[in-house]
């Protein structure tokens, strides 16, 4: 039988997207896989030796995580078992009373604009007018909620509100085509409301510019009739399954990474939510983002346009939600396949309901909350400081990582991919943050010496330096905000990505 492995652990099984092992039953292909891959199994099993609760497996399309007896579930030969590690029947159309109790007529214009909806059956008037009366909240304007937020416009969705507190980047255009050159450095609330009123004149179009918290959450999403989540952290994304759950909205999921997305449908009455798929985040660094891993500039495009199907599916009442299922695209391979999921009777958001009210969601994927302190002081000698630690981690500013390098005082080490050194390098010793624990004898004549750490962002470098620590090594230091802040203060000339 062949195991199935997703693009997060490939780089813990020589990159193979397949392992097939001979067993009787799940396992034993597990067991096999870890004996043949050791690398991959403190990403699937805890400390005790339990599959991990943000890990789900599936025998062919089988969910088989809550089966009595699951690691006993007999395999035959030919069968698949999937890893689907968190990454990110019948239609019940959105009730008429949370649409509108009269439903807006339609323009001369209108109608000739939407002609191609109004001669299906499926949509017709009474369709189109739906879709103006409905308001869609697309959470996050970024590689999901651009195409997700311009086919809504295009559909005739009358309100889509947006969700995003950033601005636009150079580095955002390879995906996020709700932007443009003209509107790098603005708002991203404002460059996309003016894409999406150039689309189509006659939708509203309502910003916030602000970031999704547990404080105002509800207050936003109760003025929606549908969610559309295109977040790209799991802090928020579970902030935004919470919410949905309490105020009673389904939530239209998509996540990506590099070449692979999901989708599917959340927090209806009859189907499951995000926690009964994963009821634990992963550990902070396991699942790097996009910004980290990378991601096919085309894939949000494909995910994104499947959400915005599936909201417009829930606000006509039309076709098959992805309600209890998770859709898996593969974007190298051209394939996409459902698996089946279960509503969980013991999920604390929509089965036993003990998530009464919204929770410190960084606090619960263990990662730290923003600051709100003022900018970096920069002291007389021109380096930056009041930087705090993070974990018991010294951070550092790239100032000071300047210093230290030309007083030829430190070990600096970079843990990025090879392929991202050949892209930009500040000169130090590579060894990619996840071989460092198999390789950390290489640089062990360092133990005693300051080390300090660097990466893209600082994010990895964070993971890496807390791995030296627990090996032993006495003085490691983070470089925050990596060779990007290298780059803006150090050297303008090199290049960011």
């Amino acid at each position: 039988m062949t195991i199935l492995i997703p693009t997060p652990l490939r780089g813990f099984t020589d990159n193979k997207s397949t392992v097939d092992v001979t067993a009787a039953n799940v396992k034993e292909a597990l067991a096999a896989l870890t004996e043949a891959h050791p690398a991959i199994k403190g990403h699937l099993f805890n400390a005790e030796g339990k599959l991990r609760s943000f890990v789900n497996v599936y025998v062919n399309d089988d969910d088989i995580r809550d089966l009595p007896g699951k690691d006993e579930t007999t395999l035959n030969a030919g069968d698949e078992i999937s890893i689907i590690p968190s990454i990110a029947g019948g239609a019940p159309a959105i009730a008429e009373e949370a649409i509108a109790e009269e439903l807006p007529t339609l323009t001369n214009e209108e109608i000739a604009r939407y002609s191609r909806h109004l001669i299906l059956p499926e949509v017709g008037m009474d369709g189109q007018r739906k879709l103006k009366a409905a308001k869609v909240l697309c959470v996050g304007t970024g590689g999901l909620g651009a195409p997700l937020a311009l086919y809504l416009a295009a559909a005739g969705v009358g309100t889509i509100g947006l969700v995003d507190f950033d601005v636009v980047d150079e580095s955002n255009l390879q995906r996020q085509i709700i932007h443009s050159q003209s509107t790098v450095g603005k708002l991203k609330v404002d460059s996309a409301e003016q894409m999406l009123k150039g689309l189509n004149k006659n939708i509203n179009v309502v910003k916030h510019n602000t970031m999704l918290t547990s404080a105002n959450a509800l207050e936003i999403f109760k003025e929606y009739d549908v969610i559309a989540d295109g977040t790209d952290n799991f802090q928020t994304r579970y902030l935004v399954n919470d919410a949905c759950v309490l105020t009673g909205k389904p939530n239209a999921y998509g996540s990506i990474f590099r070449f692979e997305g999901q989708a599917s449908v959340f927090a209806t009455e009859e189907g499951p939510c995000y926690r009964c798929l994963y009821p634990e985040p992963p550990p902070p660094g396991l699942v790097p983002s996009c910004a980290e891993g990378g991601v096919l500039g085309i894939l949000p495009g494909l995910v994104g346009v499947i959400q915005a199907t599936e909201v417009i599916k829930l606000i006509l009442g039309i076709g098959e939600p992805l309600i209890g299922r998770l859709l898996l695209v593969d974007a190298l391979g051209m394939s996409f396949r459902t698996l089946k999921l279960r509503k969980n009777p013991n999920c604390p958001a929509c089965g036993t309901h003990e998530i009464k009210e919204l929770i410190d969601y960084n606090q619960f994927c263990g990662v730290a909350a923003p600051t709100e302190v003022g900018p970096l002081e920069v002291a007389s000698h021109g380096v930056v400081t009041g930087l705090e630690d993070i974990d018991g981690i010294p951070q550092i500013s790239v100032e000071e990582l300047k210093a230290k390098r030309e007083e030829g005082k430190a070990f600096i080490l970079d843990v990025r991919e090879p392929h991202e050194v050949q892209i930009v390098s500040i000169g130090a010793q590579l060894i990619p943050v996840g071989e460092l624990e198999q390789r950390v004898g290489e640089i062990a004549s360092h133990k005693n010496d300051e080390v300090l750490v660097h990466c893209r962002s600082g994010a990895r470098s964070q993971k890496a330096s807390l791995i030296l620590k627990n090996a032993g090594f006495t003085n490691v230091k983070n470089v925050a905000g990596g060779i990007l802040a290298w780059a803006d203060r150090i050297d303008p000339s090199l290049p960011k990505y």
